[in-house]
């Protein structure tokens, strides 16, 4: 793991696919109908390997309301200007041309779990044998006090990829020097853990290539402690003094509220001014499945850690940041990982293939300035019926120049794999 490079990672990934039939032929020769929800990291995976496994015997239909895909990985090197938009967004046409997967192009409104069938915001009813729910996040808005869905065209929370991501950028770009940024950082669990924290990075480093280096960014946080927190210290204090400062609770006493319109967030502590507000609120799972009653008290998606199958519905898995997946965090390599051990599930319930013990792995890259980069990853295993981790591993203070430019080579090289896998 600690040598990914482009070529190692897409020794691993395999080639070739299935070209499938149309839908109703499928039907008509009996074969099983598995329908995904969701085109990112995690359903997009799980659509083109099982694909290439079923070689069309299986009938696949990838309901995702967007006609191209924006990560949310690597957003914040768009942010920081290491990347141009294009880069991070990406069409479907390689699925449904080269892996003749069929592509609804609307949003999963309802499952009937006892008709086993899916409708679509354009009123199409998708019956399934199997489903794959990776359908993500929503955002609990009024967590923040103040804050609302509407308000987010004004304070950008940039949690979910694409116009989010650009409006924030432009806000970015209109800072003068001597202008605060205050970021309300979210409550666990969320999507991405050292998100937030790449993102303070990214700005500032932003803010410093334009010699603004007078400005601010106040980071109000929910948790006591972040993920890679010492490393983000680090990078910090060497590449950015003065322009970070970070509170926890025990600092700021909660925060009471924001109003979006004043450019102002009001803690137990003090009130903050910003000429920009990044709020990130709390998460829960797509709509999607908690509509489903796929959920439990938490708002995400309880799942057999062998399978990712869901605990609510032998028929269904979910995978990715709605789901609990015990020790594994919320991040694209995550869903990616899970959704090969779906793919094995599918194929031994459909197709009477083989399966062997789930085996799922993670890494999460970071950029703090110009070729240095951190990371924090881990293996993980069915341990007591729950996911946990079986090794890990994370950069280490003071390493060298050298070390730190391989670490974002090697995010580079598993970015560009991490997309072929998903899209082909």
């Amino acid at each position: 793991m600690s040598n990914v490079t482009r070529r190692t990672f897409n020794k691993f990934l395999g080639a070739g696919a299935g070209v499938m039939a149309m839908p109703g032929i499928l039907r008509a020769q009996g074969r099983k109908n598995v329908v995904i929800v969701g085109g990112g990291a995690g359903g997009a995976t799980v659509a083109r390997h099982l694909a290439e496994k079923a070689g069309g015997a299986i009938n696949i239909t990838l309901i995702e309301d967007s006609e191209k895909y924006t990560t949310c990985f690597f957003s914040n090197l768009y942010l920081g200007g290491y990347r141009d938009f294009a880069s991070i967004t990406h069409g479907y046409d390689r699925l449904i041309n080269d892996y003749g997967i069929r592509k609804v192009t609307a949003r999963a409104e309802e499952i009937d779990r006892t008709a086993q069938q899916v409708r679509t915001s354009t009123g199409e009813t998708i019956p399934y044998d199997r489903l794959v729910l990776s359908p993500g996040i929503d955002l609990i808005f009024d967590s923040v006090p103040g804050y609302s869905a509407e308000l987010a065209e004004i304070a950008a929370h940039a949690w979910q990829a694409g116009p989010q991501t650009q409006l924030l950028k432009s806000k970015i770009d209109g800072l003068k020097n001597g202008d605060q940024v205050v970021m309300v950082a979210p409550p666990n669990p969320y999507r991405c853990p050292p998100g937030p924290y790449e993102r303070v990075s990214m700005i500032a480093h932003t803010l410093k290539a334009r010699g603004l280096t007078d400005c601010t960014i106040v980071v109000l946080d929910p948790k006591e402690k972040f993920s890679k927190q010492g490393l983000f210290a680090e990078g910090w204090e060497k590449y950015y003094p003065g322009m970070v400062e970070w509170y926890g609770p025990n600092i700021h006493g909660g925060i009471k509220g924001v109003d979006v319109e004043a450019g102002t967030v009001e803690t137990d502590f003090d009130t903050f001014r910003g000429a920009l507000l990044n709020i990130i609120p709390a998460q829960q799972a797509g709509s999607i499945a908690i509509g489903a009653g796929l959920s439990d008290d938490s708002g995400f998606c309880p799942v057999d850690a062998e399978s990712m199958r869901s605990k609510r519905d032998q028929n269904i898995f979910v995978i990715g940041d709605a789901s609990i997946a015990g020790a594994m965090p919320k991040s694209g390599s995550a869903a990616n990982s899970q959704a090969k051990v779906v793919v094995m599930h599918l194929m031994a319930d459909l197709m009477d293939m083989r399966v062997f013990p789930a085996r799922y792995l993670n890494t999460c890259w970071s950029l703090v300035e110009t070729n240095d980069g951190i990371k924090v990853g881990a293996q993980y295993g069915n341990v007591d019926g729950a996911i946990a981790s079986t090794s890990s591993f994370i950069s280490q203070p003071d390493e060298s120049a050298d070390v730190r430019r391989h670490t974002f080579e090697e995010s580079v090289a598993w970015y560009d794999g991490i997309t072929k896998d998903m899209f082909g």
